[in-house]
């Protein structure tokens, strides 16, 4: 009898932090990152907060007991190890949480909230000295950013020196270690272990993006990583990285400071191989029709196809080594990857920045009867001329745009006549590769088909 295998169990984390209202920072922001990085979160609600990206409107604490009872409800159930605080507002919710971290057993990641991204106090100043003498001697490692590590510290921080004094008064406070986060300071993070002494450094840089629930972000992922088996060091690069990207593809919403996006490199990572399938998909049906072979051109054809909201040559895939004619057949020299050809590439980034729909490209043989071909299929269609284009400019990008502008939209189909050294070229553009390899066969069939 065969033994099934055994599964690899899940960690589970808690998050003992507030609502955000508005979906970007505390609880709301907590639970995303454990989904994202592949947790079982889980979670003890401290205050519900009236808020948005404008700020913190009103909170509302729940009663020291009831903020147990789901503490004690989950570990009682679930084989939770780690867990990560968030706003603690009260010194009374502070006491009942360190109660709870000692009883439970939980190894803490203590993220000292104190002010909200967008604008509002949520630590009450007399609950400062309660954080400090019953919940931080309980953490494994705390993180708070500049600021807050110089409450903690009682001192001002302001250069990565201050950042290194304030790491060591901390952990003397009983904090086994401490990440000041760097997003304050020069974007560098420094690490602090109490038990060796030592300091490391995580340097980072400035990225442009919503930064509305970042630190929470930080500490949970901090707490993620840590659970999945990651040292300390490891967890705070892989954490630093992961806040980066979410940064980087935070979500315009609201009026104020735009929540970060946990799921953002999640959701590209999914497009990528969507796109990577259907131009597999269509270099099959370029390849497998008798017809198509007559509009490749003497250089070869490439066909591609972008990522939405793509805005590099790593966005867009096409087939590293072109399409080429042999014995009749079509033939794709080489896989289909991103970044695999800048020319098509500036088509369909060009295209993109007139219409966000148009993700998909091909070059196909000039000729007299497939424009005749196109026309009679009523497909858009539009045309540059090599001898116009600027110096300093780049063929596709230039020529792209130009017959765009000329069109007064982005049309099915662009062409030029060459110039000295430059092969004639139509290109068939479209929302996806398998519409645009669809509409190259349905052409060469009509060609081949007058030609009779």
């Amino acid at each position: 009898m065969t033994e099934k295998p055994s599964k690899i169990r899940t960690p589970i984390v808690m998050t003992i932090a507030g609502s955000d209202s508005g979906g970007g920072a505390g609880i709301a922001a907590d639970l995303k990152t454990f989904a994202a990085l592949g947790v079982h979160g889980t979670c003890a609600i401290t205050s519900v907060t009236a808020q948005n990206t404008t700020g913190v409107l009103e909170t509302f604490d729940l009663a020291p007991e009831t903020i147990a009872s789901q503490i004690e409800a989950v570990c009682s159930d679930m084989e939770v190890k780690w867990a990560k605080t968030g706003m603690l507002s009260s010194s009374e919710i502070i006491r009942e949480v360190a109660k709870e971290v000692r009883k439970q057993k939980l190894f803490l990641v203590l993220d000292p909230v104190m002010a909200a991204e967008a604008g509002g106090d949520l630590l009450r100043k007399e609950a400062l000295s309660v954080l400090i003498e019953d919940l931080l001697p309980t953490c494994k490692v705390t993180t708070p950013n500049a600021s807050e590590a110089g409450a903690l510290a009682g001192m001002e921080v302001k250069t990565p020196e201050d950042a290194k004094i304030a790491a060591r008064k901390i952990a003397d406070l009983g904090a086994e270690a401490v990440i000041i986060t760097g997003g304050h300071l020069d974007a560098t993070d420094l690490i602090y272990e109490a038990a060796s002494e030592t300091f490391t450094l995580v340097p980072g840089t400035f990225v442009k993006g919503g930064t509305h629930g970042s630190g929470c972000t930080y500490s949970a992922s901090l707490t993620a990583f840590l659970a999945s088996g990651e040292s300390l060091e490891g967890a705070a690069r892989k954490a630093k990285k992961f806040v980066e990207q979410a940064i980087l593809r935070s979500l315009p919403a609201g009026k104020g400071v735009h929540p970060v996006n946990q799921l953002g490199a999640i959701l590209e990572e999914k497009e990528r191989y969507l796109v990577l399938r259907e131009l597999k998909e269509a270099v099959l049906i370029l390849e497998s029709n008798p017809n198509f072979p007559d509009l490749i051109p003497e250089v070869g054809c490439n066909i591609g196809m972008a990522i939405p909201e793509a805005d590099s040559y790593e966005d867009v895939a096409a087939v590293e080594g072109r399409i080429v004619r042999c014995r009749g057949r079509a033939v794709a020299v080489g896989c289909v990857d991103f970044g695999a050809s800048r020319h098509v590439a500036r088509i369909i980034l060009a295209s993109l920045r007139y219409n966000s729909q148009i993700r998909a490209a091909i070059n196909i043989k000039y000729s007299e009867e497939a424009l005749e071909a196109c026309r009679e299929m009523k497909l858009g269609i539009s045309s540059f001329d090599r001898a116009e284009e600027p110096k300093n400019t780049r063929t596709m990008d230039w020529g792209t745009a130009e017959a765009i502008k000329k069109y007064g939209g982005v049309p099915k189909v662009i062409y030029d006549k060459g110039g000295p050294g430059k092969e004639p070229m139509i290109r068939l553009l479209g929302t996806g590769a398998t519409e645009v390899a669809e509409l190259a066969v349905k052409l060469a069939e009509r060609i081949r088909q007058k030609s009779r």
